[in-house]
């Protein structure tokens, strides 16, 4: 088994074949690495490709939209 980033795999083959091969459109693996998500990309040794992605629970991002989200209901009464 081989792994690679989702970066370097997609240097390697081209991001419209890297998002063929994943089931993804080409612009999903081109945004996916501009934003530097942390995507590990394995690859069998029948050449079947499969990704995954590492990123941390419970993720900041959504807590912080939770959070503006109660002060803006409590500010308008919604």
């Amino acid at each position: 088994m081989m792994t690679l980033t989702l970066k370097d795999y997609a240097s390697e083959v081209g991001q419209v074949r890297a998002g063929e091969r994943l089931g993804v459109t080409q612009i999903a693996i081109s945004k996916a690495v501009r934003s530097g998500r942390d995507i590990v990309v394995h690859i069998t040794d029948d050449g079947k490709v499969s990704a995954f992605e590492s990123k941390p629970f419970p993720a900041k991002s959504k807590k912080i939209k939770s959070a503006r989200t109660l002060q803006t209901n409590s500010i308008t009464g919604g």
